[in-house]
């Protein structure tokens, strides 16, 4: 993990560190569906952002390819708790630059992390940790499809509240034990249907979340600090038989409100909402035809 910190900005650290806070703003809302193209199994990888520091500020996140000249993108005002669908890259390196809100795009950035890309490879990249100290962490998604009859789940720990959690199904078995604060558990298999997952805490009260798991879906239950007080989670849909959930769903019964997306594509033929097309426009462009420069 990369981390460059530039003297004139030391003040900003605390809110650049927010920069690490990747998660795209999908407040914004998604419209039309890009797909890749027809070969992209072979010459495109997964990505995808989220900001899970609870006490860090909205910051600008810039994404960009490492050996490519072309001008990143930018996306303003990203805060805590989102986290995006998966983007459709081309294979190689990109380079994620984080400034504090509103900065300048000649300021220097921040912090920095560099995200290698490999061909049918999918990875969630995340701003973790408290907001004087927050650093990214670049996580491998394992999105193949569990076996018949069962679901996969992982636990993405971001409460300061609970800075030590343990999840379970409610007088069932343990889906995972002693998990910390800024730290992702493997995937564990559980039998789908409708149960209740138990959050327990030392100190806290526990907290139970009613969900309803698919046969062959994969899941990552995300674990926050609700804006009042307390502890909310959202159950994230990320893959279903093996194919990429294009919007990023939300199940409803854990957090969300969101129902489920009607349609999914295959992990090579995986499409996400306008706002991440802007995103493919500037690092894939390769997959495109370059519009000449005009010379003076």
């Amino acid at each position: 993990m990369e981390h460059t910190t530039t003297p004139q900005i030391r003040i900003g650290r605390r809110i650049a560190a927010g920069a690490a806070a990747l998660g795209l703003g999908l407040g914004l809302g998604l419209a039309s569906i890009v797909p890749a193209p027809a070969n992209a199994g072979a010459t495109v990888g997964y990505v995808r952002l989220a900001h899970l520091s609870p006490d860090t500020p909205a910051v600008d996140v810039y994404l960009g390819a490492a050996t490519d000249s072309t001008e990143p993108q930018v996306f303003k005002a990203v805060g805590y708790g989102v986290l995006s669908p998966y983007l459709p890259l081309p294979v190689g390196p990109y380079v994620v630059a984080m400034r504090r809100a509103g900065a300048a795009a000649t300021d220097p950035p921040v912090l920095t992390e560099r995200v290698s890309v490999a061909a049918g490879k999918a990875y969630t990249v995340a701003g973790v940790g408290r907001y004087a100290e927050l650093g990214l962490k670049v996580l491998d998604d394992d999105l193949t499809a569990p076996p018949d009859g069962r679901a996969k789940v992982r636990v993405v720990q971001a409460s300061v509240r609970a800075p030590v959690i343990d999840v379970s199904v409610a007088e069932g078995a343990s889906i995972a034990s002693g998990v910390q604060f800024a730290t992702t558990t493997a995937y564990h298999q559980v039998a789908p249907g409708r149960s209740t997952l138990r959050l327990s805490a030392t100190g806290a009260k526990p907290t139970t979340v009613d969900v309803s798991l698919t046969d062959g879906t994969v899941y990552s239950l995300l674990v926050l600090d609700a804006k009042q007080s307390g502890l909310t989670t959202e159950l994230r849909v990320d893959a279903r038989g093996g194919v990429v959930v294009p919007t990023g769903g939300v199940d409803t019964g854990a957090g969300g409100t969101a129902g489920r997306s009607a349609s999914t594509y295959p992990i090579g033929l995986a499409s996400v909402g306008a706002l991440l097309a802007v995103v493919v426009a500037a690092t894939g462009r390769r997959l495109r035809q370059r519009r000449p420069r005009r010379t003076s």
